[in-house]
C-alpha cells in the first residue's frame, strides 16, 4: 500500500482475522448531492497479495453497512489486480437530502478475492446439472 497525498489513511481491519475487509478512509470532504454519484478519492495505491503465497489478489470494494444504512450506496468496486492507480470509491446517494462525507471518515469496505480467470473455453454442450435452464424463481421463494 502506497499513501499517495498527505492526510490519506492505510486501509485498516477492526478485526484481524474476523474481519472480511479492509476499511478505506476518504482522504477529502465530499457532498453528496441528491440521487448524485461521485468519486470519492483515497489517496492510496495498492498492490494486494495474497499474504502466504504472494499471488495476486483482486479487490471489491463494497458498502460499510454503517454508510448505506444512510443510503449512501457504493458501486461499481472493482479493482483487477494489476491496478497500481489511486483507489476511487464510487458513492452514490440515494436519498432526497444533501449528505456530506467527511475527510478520514470511513467510507467503504475493500475485500480481497484470488483472481481465478483464465482462457475461455467454447464447447458444443454443457454438462447437465439438476438446475439446468431454469432460472429466476426456480428454487421457489
Amino acid at each position: 500500500m502506497k499513501l499517495l497525498e498527505a492526510g490519506a489513511r492505510a486501509p485498516v481491519v477492526a478485526h484481524q482475522g474476523e474481519d472480511l475487509g479492509y476499511d478505506l478512509f476518504a482522504l477529502e470532504t465530499v457532498a453528496l448531492g441528491p440521487r448524485t454519484t461521485v468519486k470519492v478519492r483515497t489517496g492510496i495505491a495498492v498492490e494486494a497479495r495474497h499474504p502466504l503465497t504472494g499471488a495476486p489478489l483482486g479487490l471489491l470494494v463494497r458498502d460499510r453497512s454503517s454508510v448505506a444504512a444512510k443510503g449512501i450506496a457504493t458501486t461499481a468496486g472493482v479493482i483487477d489486480a494489476g491496478y497500481r492507480g489511486e483507489i476511487l470509491v464510487l458513492m452514490t446517494n440515494l436519498g432526497d437530502a444533501p449528505f456530506e462525507l467527511k475527510a478520514g471518515e470511513k467510507i467503504a469496505q475493500m475485500i480481497p478475492l484470488p483472481v481465478l480467470t483464465g482462457v475461455v473455453e467454447t464447447v458444443e454442450s454443457l454438462e447437465d446439472s439438476a438446475r439446468a435452464e431454469m432460472g429466476f424463481g426456480s428454487s421457489g421463494r
